[in-house]
């Protein structure tokens, strides 16, 4: 749910999605264009670069330096921070909670963060953005730009760590069903894997933009930010090493799904074997008696085909008797 902390017009941006101050006590109030450059405490800015009024702001306004705008606007996706003289341009990926189909496309956020100014943009709602405009309305959000960073990382971080939970637990099922003997609906498996590959394509450099942060001296960073930092990046950290323990496992399964379904047709194959070496015997003799011949031996008797049909049963049974006893069967 987007709640709009100001009036979209009070800022001439129409591509607006949050705007407002931190009160410097978890909280945030609402600002005036005219305010946005002189504010005491940061400022929050939150934009849809969907909208054609966003990056035209983008690109013309004051605030932002020109290093920065292009990527602002979305031409970059890839996790990483870089330090400018103003502040950072910090990349982040979100876990995509707008589908249920595809979470592993990964939403983009785009931060340019200073010690009086935070502009983030997106394309698609980001779940981590609105929990921070909840907490701020509740008065329990971040004081500065160095905790709204701290916190906003966190909640990504939280969101990975969910979402690799429950791929870890969907991995424990397909497990016990093949312990089952019981093979995965087709796709099943590499839509997983696939998740787990994009998944860690991002998150690695997204831990080192964690660490990177938690290491460089950002002047409205404190050390008790830098350290919560660092322990952000340690815990993706051990997300990824899941991530990794679940692609192999993954491997695992596709090797034992593979090794299921060569088992079942050899078994089958060596079923119709034996069934053929059955009834060999019984295909050759009623060959060799319907040869249109004279002389064929029972041709005359009354219970001659009677006679030939328990032949050819108890011969069955014989046959089968010894495979039997040769352990064939």
């Amino acid at each position: 749910m987007e709640v709009e902390v100001i009036d979209r017009e009070a800022l001439h941006i129409n591509g607006v999605v949050y705007a407002g101050q931190l009160d410097g006590q978890g909280g945030i109030v609402p600002i005036e264009a005219s305010d946005i450059a002189h504010c005491i405490h940061p400022c929050w800015l939150h934009l849809d670069t969907e909208h054609p009024a966003s990056s035209e702001w983008l690109s013309s306004s004051p605030l932002i330096p020109d290093p920065v705008r292009e990527s602002l606007a979305g031409i970059s996706t890839r996790p990483r921070v870089n330090r400018i003289p103003e502040g950072a341009l910090i990349i982040l990926r979100s876990i995509n909670f707008n589908t249920e189909e595809y979470p592993e496309e990964l939403i983009v956020l785009r931060i340019y963060i200073t010690e009086k100014l935070i502009v983030t943009t997106r394309n698609q709602p980001i779940q981590a953005v609105e929990e921070m405009l909840d907490e701020l309305q509740k008065k329990q959000g971040p004081e500065d730009s160095g905790s709204w960073l701290v916190d906003m990382c966190d909640t990504l971080t939280d969101h990975t760590s969910e979402f690799i939970e429950d791929m870890h637990d969907r991995i424990i099922v397909l497990e016990n069903d093949l312990l089952d003997q019981q093979i995965p609906p087709r796709g099943q498996l590499s839509k997983l894997r696939k998740q787990l590959i994009v998944l860690r394509r991002y998150m690695a450099p997204q831990r080192d933009v964690f660490a990177r942060l938690a290491s460089e001296h950002l002047p409205w960073m404190g050390d008790d930010d830098r350290r919560r930092m660092q322990d952000i990046s340690d815990r993706l950290g051990r997300g990824i090493d899941d991530i990794d323990g679940g692609i192999a496992r993954t491997a695992v399964i596709a090797d034992e799904i593979n090794w299921l379904t060569a088992e079942s047709i050899n078994r089958r194959g060596y079923t119709m074997s034996l069934m053929a070496m059955i009834f060999l015997p019984t295909t050759f003799l009623t060959g060799l008696f319907g040869v249109n011949l004279g002389g064929i031996p029972g041709g005359n008797m009354r219970f001659g085909f009677s006679i030939f049909c328990l032949s050819l049963i108890v011969l069955v049974l014989g046959v089968a008797i010894w495979l039997k006893r040769r352990k064939w069967l």
